[in-house]
């Protein structure tokens, strides 16, 4: 491996942010979504580090939920990655740690380029060439975190105050401040300081060194993690899992308050590219194209005698006229209608959400589309005793082998053809046929052909959640 390519990616992406709700939601956040231009933030990060002569594969860690959506989206890439599958969050120190020791035990002297999922960079090759420039650095032993130059003094946050130059760009962290009020945030531009952009380039062994001399018991754990993972299988997909009993053993904690904020090897190169944390509306605003007016619109949108607003539609053809410095985003299954500077008082509101019924609850967990590894499913229509969904299932996927004590279910196909297995009895059904499941019988559905299985289905019972579900085998490893 050349000296460039010890660069080791490690992209944090677990985490379900709700500032971007009602688009960001638990099972489906906003990193894997497109919300600027076709790729999510997710396929971005992973492109910015596709230079081999630069970086290595990259490593991802990520939730169980989350599995299938990284390999869906790295394969979508054509990107060959490891994913590290956390069986609970403990904030980015526990997962930085376990990836380091990951990292370390495969090359002792690699240098991992620490990434979040979520983050937006405009111009990949200054962000390489800003990863090149800290290397030495880097290698020579330095903790380096990535600085923007502020554009605002924005409040939500943390700023670093460069010390004394080191080496080139790179240059000796004074001080990591806390996110400020306006009037100091107006202080700090004028001073010189920077953006904490939450990036980092370190060798794996220094900051586990670093780890060990000041969090020693989120170091033990890591190691301890280290030692007992286990690999997953599933089909031609392999991940690799934390054990939860030596996970759970870790502290949850930032990897800013476990190392960066008290280690004196801590570094900061300035980078000179456009970055965001796209952790608001009014971010997404600010980062997004705009017309004549200062709106950014997305979908399906009209706009009358409206200025410098957000406006997005998944489907529902969505008018604002008359509004300036709002945002209006309508999914499938729920509408936002918001000021652009309301990252506190929306996650409030998901908060309640959560807090409320089982429906108010789905709507903060989940979108009307539910991604699922074989395919999808989406809810059309709903009553006390029956549900019709639209189920696409994909080319040679199938889901378990199942069955349900509380509904009957029929399907009817609508495009491709479908293998169905009803008690052991195996049929094909194709286009405008249909098959019924009866309650209590364990069934299965595949899509054996070259195009997407997409059919309706009508539940019928007295109960109708998805927790009615009893499988016994599975591709997945659900069962």
């Amino acid at each position: 491996m050349s000296k460039q390519a010890r660069i080791v990616p490690v992209i944090l992406s677990g985490g379900a942010g709700t500032r971007l709700w009602p688009a960001s939601r638990e099972a489906y956040p906003k990193q894997f979504l497109p919300l600027l231009g076709e790729r999510s933030t997710f396929e971005e990060t992973l492109a910015r580090v596709g230079d081999r002569a630069i970086f290595a594969d990259p490593v991802i860690v990520t939730g169980e939920d989350f599995r299938f959506l990284v390999a869906d989206q790295l394969a979508r890439a054509g990107t060959p990655g490891r994913i590290v599958l956390e069986p609970m969050r403990r904030d980015s120190g526990p997962a930085i740690a376990v990836a380091a020791e990951l990292v370390a035990a495969a090359d002792p002297d690699a240098v991992m380029l620490v990434l979040a999922a979520d983050h937006l960079v405009t111009d990949a090759a200054a962000f390489a060439a800003t990863a090149e420039a800290g290397l030495a650095v880097a290698e020579a032993g330095a903790l380096v975190t990535f600085g923007i130059r502020p554009t605002h003094p924005a409040t939500g946050y943390g700023y670093i105050r460069p010390g004394d130059v080191m080496d080139g760009r790179v240059r000796m962290v004074a001080a990591f401040k806390e996110k400020p009020d306006e009037e100091t945030a107006k202080t700090f531009l004028a001073e010189g300081y920077l953006w904490n952009s939450g990036n980092f380039l370190f060798r794996a062994d220094v900051f586990l060194a670093e780890l060990a001399r000041f969090e020693p018991e989120i170091a033990g754990a890591a190691k301890a993690v280290a030692a007992s993972m286990s690999v997953d299988q599933a089909g031609s997909i392999t991940f690799e899992r934390i054990d939860r009993e030596a996970f759970a053993a870790s502290p949850a904690k930032s990897v800013d308050y476990a190392v960066m904020e008290r280690t004196d090897r801590a570094a900061v190169i300035e980078a000179d590219y456009a970055w965001s944390d796209l952790g608001s509306w009014d971010a997404l605003w600010e980062a997004s194209p705009k017309d004549g007016h200062g709106n950014a619109a997305r979908g399906a949108v009209s706009l009358a005698d409206t200025r410098n607003s957000y406006v997005s539609s998944d489907e529902v053809h969505t008018a604002v006229i008359g509004l300036d410095d709002v945002v209006v985003v309508a999914t499938k299954d729920a509408v936002l209608v918001a000021g652009r500077q309301v990252a506190g008082e929306l996650k409030t509101l998901v908060q309640d959400l959560r807090a409320g019924d089982a429906q108010r609850r789905r709507l903060a967990e989940e979108h009307r589309k539910v991604l699922r590894p074989w395919g999808s499913y989406e809810s059309v229509d709903r009553g006390e005793r029956f549900q019709v969904k639209r189920i696409v299932v994909k080319p040679g996927a199938r889901l378990s082998l199942q069955k349900h004590f509380h509904r009957a279910e029929h399907w009817i196909v609508v495009k491709g053809t479908a293998t169905v297995e009803v008690d052991e009895v195996t049929r094909i059904v194709r286009e405008n046929e249909n098959v019924y499941i009866p309650l209590g019988a364990w069934h299965r559905l595949a899509n054996e052909g070259k195009i997407p299985l997409e059919l309706i289905e009508v539940q019928s019972g007295s109960y109708l959640g998805e927790d009615d579900i009893v499988r016994s085998q599975d591709d997945y490893k659900r069962v």
